[in-house]
């Protein structure tokens, strides 16, 4: 049964407002992603389905509540996009709030009880793992992403309550068998980290005696990589530094063949447009035997579409490759999205192409970087043995150091432990401080397009801005000062008319208004004159 809630509702054990007999009643979940509702019912129900009541639907879990967002109305149905209730989060704000070295559990309740106004939701996780997270001016939603990202886990919307556990789903026994049991079936390959034989790099820059390590399987072609690891062995511990050694070769071979043999097999999607039996929700285990691959591999359910009006998925997504959060905040951006003018959207696009260069070129390196501990010092160099090495940061008690001209080169960008930045040359979309100081403030060129700087008073209202048009200063009564190459020195009053202005030697005004005297090149003097008689104005010869 598909029941209607009022907007203020928060408990949906009842009935409703009414039970409502839609045409369309399809949901979309996704793992750590997009949670909605689709439906289309008949005109009658006008009345119900508006914005921001509340549609409860029934999936297999159990039934769970969807917020209308917005609807679409013709002669005939009523067309409504419902977001799961949990996207109310987007409306609680955290201003400033601080999580430091709590478990997962602890931070979501810290989080959960900072927001503006007080949170409808309950929080619960089971991951243990100790984190910190300084959250500023972040949705909750925003904030949920980033304990995502840090404690890592799934994210399950249930009703008001919101968990991030280390596993979900259940196993039920599915198998599914390429071929056999499958007829209308997507398959997508992911080859990109595949390796079946490794060059793994340990502690210091340690290598293996034989330097690498094989995969049982095999293809055609090669897929040979390099990965370094974290080792946890000290020196302390061992009577000989050749005992040392060999113990951080013997740790090296280990974990250096579980990642080959977690990785020698591509990851693997499939979507499949079809009822599957005994699956109940995310996460549950499926089974899966692919003939092409010559491997057994067990999967869970990423995703999924499901009729509540046939109680049937119509579409399954599973597969062994990891859950993403780039979906997560999707609808948060769409429902904040505003129009930009044509400047505007040159200079994010430029923004992201510079971004997007710099995250491609950290990317290239992981796979070249070495990191080395001195015991005062932490070195990461792009190549072995460090003295050999171009690319180099220092990580010490004094901040970090860059240098591209070696080990004992010149580190010419640092950011110091007193939290001076020292940079050649810095890209910043987004700087707030409260004091810039320098010599040079250079607006424009390539990046910004045309530069602009604008001053605002206390009330956030503009009172002046320098950009390719000049300096224009506003005045209270909408009259303002200009300064550009065309008008040169000029002041305009509220509609626009040009009231004073120089041009080339001459000073031009409508009006004006002196308080004590004028002197005519240095020549006459006029001043003001008051006798018992009268006021006027006097002319006195400055000249002896």
């Amino acid at each position: 049964m598909i029941k209607v809630f009022a907007q203020t509702d928060r408990d949906f054990t009842s009935n409703g407002d009414i039970a409502i007999k839609p045409f369309k009643s399809k949901i979309t979940k996704v793992d750590n992603g997009k949670y909605y509702l689709e439906l289309e019912c008949p005109i009658d129900y006008l009345d119900f389905i508006v914005a921001n009541n509340i549609i409860v639907a029934p999936e297999p879990a159990g039934a769970q509540p969807f917020r209308i967002t917005t609807t679409k109305v013709t002669k005939t149905k009523i067309t409504a996009k419902c977001q799961h209730i949990f996207y109310d989060a987007n409306n609680y704000l955290i201003a400033d709030s601080y999580v430091v070295d709590k478990t997962c559990n602890d931070a979501l309740d810290h989080l959960n009880s900072a927001t503006d106004n007080m949170s409808p939701f309950s929080t619960l996780s089971n991951i243990e793992t100790v984190n910190s997270y300084r959250c500023v001016r972040k949705s909750l939603t925003q904030a949920i992403q980033t304990v995502l990202e840090r404690w890592g886990g799934h994210l399950v919307r249930d009703n008001w309550q919101i968990k991030v556990l280390d596993s979900i789903g259940n196993d039920n026994g599915v198998t599914i068998q390429y071929k056999k049991n499958l007829k209308e079936i997507t398959v997508n390959y992911d080859w990109s980290n595949v390796v079946t034989k490794l060059l793994p790099v340990g502690k210091d820059g340690i290598l293996l005696d034989d330097l690498y390590v094989s995969s049982e399987t095999q293809y055609d072609i090669p897929y040979t990589k390099t990965v370094n690891f974290s080792q946890d062995i000290e020196p302390d511990d061992y009577s000989t530094e050749g005992a040392y050694i060999q113990a951080l070769k013997d740790d090296l071979r280990i974990q250096a063949q579980a990642y080959v043999d977690a990785n020698c097999i591509p990851k693997v999607n499939y979507t499949l447009k079809a009822n599957i039996d005994k699956i109940t929700d995310i996460g549950d285990v499926i089974e899966v035997k692919d003939e092409r691959l010559g491997v057994n591999i067990t999967t869970r359910v990423l995703s999924f579409k499901y009729d509540c009006i046939l109680g049937k998925y119509t579409e399954v997504q599973f597969g062994n490759a990891q859950p993403k959060l780039s979906d997560l905040m999707s609808d948060i951006s769409a429902q904040t999205e505003k129009q930009i003018d044509l400047s505007t959207q040159a200079v994010t696009l430029t923004l992201e192409s510079e971004l997007q260069e710099a995250q491609q070129k950290i990317f290239d390196a992981l796979g070249s970087s070495y990191c080395i501990y001195e015991g005062n010092q932490i070195l990461i160099v792009d190549q072995l043995p460090k003295e050999n090495a171009h690319n180099v940061m220092r990580i010490d008690s004094a901040g970090i150091g860059f240098s591209q001209n070696g080990i004992n080169g010149s580190f010419t960008s640092a950011w110091l432990i007193d939290g001076t930045l020292d940079m050649q040359n810095i890209n910043v979309i987004n700087l707030t401080c409260d004091l810039i100081k320098g010599g040079v403030l250079k607006l424009g060129s390539n990046l910004n397009l045309n530069g602009q700087l604008e001053v605002y008073d206390a009330d956030n209202t503009l009172i002046a801005e320098l950009n390719n048009n000049g300096l224009k200063m506003y005045g209270s009564d909408g009259s303002y000062v200009l300064m550009n190459n065309d008008v040169g020195f000029a002041g305009f009053d509220a509609d626009d008319n040009k009231i004073f202005w120089a041009d080339r030697d001459e000073f031009h005004m409508e009006k004006a208004v002196v308080e004590n005297e004028i002197t005519l090149s240095n020549r006459i003097r006029f001043i003001p004159v008051d006798t018992t008689a009268n006021s006027g104005v006097g002319i006195v010869s400055v000249v002896e």
